[in-house]
């Protein structure tokens, strides 16, 4: 059975896709500041290792994914909600895997 979807809804889903990607992007510039503001010589001796080779397939699969579906969604000019409800999900999950690393990395850091 097809779902139909009326121009408020199109238009309400495209407001939600811009909203939650605007504040993702918002987000990685604050997080980012937030970091380097401060001693940022515990930064440079910290690294990453894993006996698993497929650790990073998660996190570049999901950039790739936001990515993809915000240049998408920007050429279409936010009037496919398909690709709109997609890049809110991907953002979401983005944003939640996001934050765990920056506290994470934040109590790694911290001053003791």
């Amino acid at each position: 059975m097809p779902v139909f979807i009326n121009f408020a809804q199109m238009k309400a889903i495209g407001i939600v896709a811009k909203s939650v990607s605007r504040l993702f992007l918002l987000f990685v510039l604050l997080a980012g500041v937030f970091l380097f503001r401060g001693d940022t010589s515990k930064l440079q001796h910290m690294y990453i290792v894993s006996k698993s080779r497929w650790l990073f397939l998660f996190p570049i699969l999901l950039m790739a994914g936001f990515v993809y579906f915000f240049i998408r969604c920007t050429i279409k000019k936010y009037t496919e909600p398909d690709s709109n409800w997609l890049l809110v999900i991907n953002t979401l999950v983005l944003m939640t895997y996001c934050a765990t690393l920056f506290i994470r990395v934040y109590e790694l850091t911290m001053q003791h």
